[in-house]
């Protein structure tokens, strides 16, 4: 193994935490290859008039420096 770093993301979903969690991994490996693992942070939500409207998502991705 070799030099490991570790970014901050933000993410959200209409759908679900997993999804948010999919979504900032899958964009993320566009611009960042190698990447090892994922810790999800913070989870929160957006309310409106008593129904979720939004699954956020406070991730740290963990990939290897070239």
């Amino acid at each position: 193994m070799g030099v490991l770093k570790v970014i901050e993301v933000l993410s959200s979903s209409e759908t679900s935490w997993e999804d948010a969690t999919r979504k900032a991994v899958e964009k993320a490996s566009k611009s960042v290859k190698h990447i090892r693992s994922v810790y999800v942070q913070d989870q929160s939500a957006k309310v409106v008039d008593g129904k979720v409207m939004e699954f956020r998502v406070n991730l740290k991705l963990t990939f290897e420096l070239e």
